[in-house]
């Protein structure tokens, strides 16, 4: 009687049979073809380097910091950006862009629509704090800044910058003022909706030549 195993099998018999058909093994599966080798790991590193490039935009926008700001396109000029901040004076103040300005001896943004006469007399400004310094450059040209520890974000300026002018006024949140709310009292009640939440690497918003 043969001994498989340390198993005593009758020869012959159908336990015999049966025992033989149990330890028969599988046949190995092929190994697999090289062009299938280079296929799964080209799949492979593809779906992880996904995956990595997924992971870190979406932790990189968890975390990104955002400022408001004020789209110049959309401000309606209201005034109350002067009177809405939780700061007085606001965190709101004009920005001069000279490679736009027209360096003007008439500036409508910086004098009255009607004034008496072209000097920096007070009655002549449309600043109702003086926050706008001219100063003269050869002439005709004028060289207009913005005093902005005197500037109360009231856009009367802009106005008249905008309206008659090229524009090189405009309003923009200050955020070495700005305290940043949660929910802004300015946004709360801009007609213009024309502040946004932007990224803190790229604060500002600025007005380029030929924009409306």
């Amino acid at each position: 009687m043969p001994v498989v195993d340390g198993v005593r099998i009758a020869a012959g018999s159908q336990g015999a049979r049966q025992f033989s058909q149990t330890m028969t093994m599988p046949a190995p599966n092929p190994p697999p073809s090289r062009r299938q080798f280079l296929g799964n790991g080209f799949r492979g590193a593809f779906l992880f380097l996904l995956g990595s490039v997924t992971t870190l935009l979406a932790r990189r926008s968890r975390n990104q910091k955002t400022v408001w700001q004020i789209d110049p396109l959309k401000c309606v000029m209201c005034n109350n950006c002067a009177t809405q901040c939780v700061l007085q004076p606001s965190a709101v103040k004009c920005v001069q862009v000279y490679a736009m300005c027209g360096y003007c001896k008439l500036c409508t943004g910086y004098f009255e629509p009607e004034p008496n006469r072209l000097t920096t007399a007070a009655e002549n400004q449309v600043c109702p704090t003086g926050a706008i310094k001219r100063r003269a450059l050869e002439d005709p040209y004028y060289e207009y800044s913005i005093d902005e520890a005197l500037c109360i974000g009231c856009a009367k300026c802009v106005k008249g910058c905008v309206m008659f002018g090229n524009g090189s006024f405009f309003l923009q949140v200050r955020h070495d003022r700005c305290v940043n709310c949660n929910e802004c009292s300015i946004a709360l009640v801009c007609p213009g909706q024309a502040f946004m939440r932007v990224p803190s690497d790229e604060p500002y918003r600025l007005r380029e030549r030929g924009q409306a």
